[in-house]
């Protein structure tokens, strides 16, 4: 039987931001009252706070933005992996339990709670993973962590992969329960 899973946290003021990237912020531009029936709020946020699919065109200028790819690589059934502990990168020999009929989507949980501030010491997927899990037919590629590359890489090498193999990528989700 399938089931559907809310792996999306809660964004508020709280939600820690990438380094330098614009955090949570909500203001009201009209509230109840006297000639006024309703309330209205703004936000400002950058894309990559909470759960979030990266675009192509995050990490490279001439990839498609999130609107021009195709819905379909989100939608469907998946597996989750535990690779709970593995340390800084997640390599194959994590995922090598459970890579026998592989369904298109594949997630893989990192650590027991999903991190609720910033820390560069998170796990993120090593580059040869990414080329495993392509050539087994995935088509998406999600990690509980805030990327798929390490915090303080300036290459992006398994966002390179990614692109290599037009694969989708969902980032800072939350599998505690999953």
């Amino acid at each position: 039987m399938s089931r559907l899973w809310d792996i999306s946290p809660v964004l508020g003021p709280a939600t820690p931001p990438f380094p330098g990237d614009q955090a949570y912020e909500q203001r009201w531009t009209a509230r109840i009252g006297p000639g006024c029936p309703v309330n209205l709020s703004a936000l400002t946020l950058s894309p990559h706070l909470g759960a979030h699919a990266d675009a192509p065109l995050h990490y490279a200028d001439d990839a498609p933005a999130i609107g021009a790819v195709p819905l379909e690589p989100y939608i469907g059934p998946c597996r989750l992996i535990h690779a709970i502990g593995c340390g800084p990168l997640v390599r194959p020999e994590h995922l090598a339990h459970a890579l026998e009929n592989l369904p298109p989507r594949v997630l893989v949980r990192t650590c027991e709670r999903a991190p609720t501030t910033w820390s560069d010491d998170f796990a993120a997927y090593a580059p040869e993973t990414i080329e495993l899990l392509a050539a087994r037919g995935v088509t998406l590629v999600g990690i509980d962590s805030q990327s798929v590359d390490p915090a303080t890489s300036k290459t992006l090498d398994s966002h390179r992969r990614l692109l290599e193999h037009d694969l989708r990528v969902l980032e800072n989700l939350v599998l505690d329960a999953v």
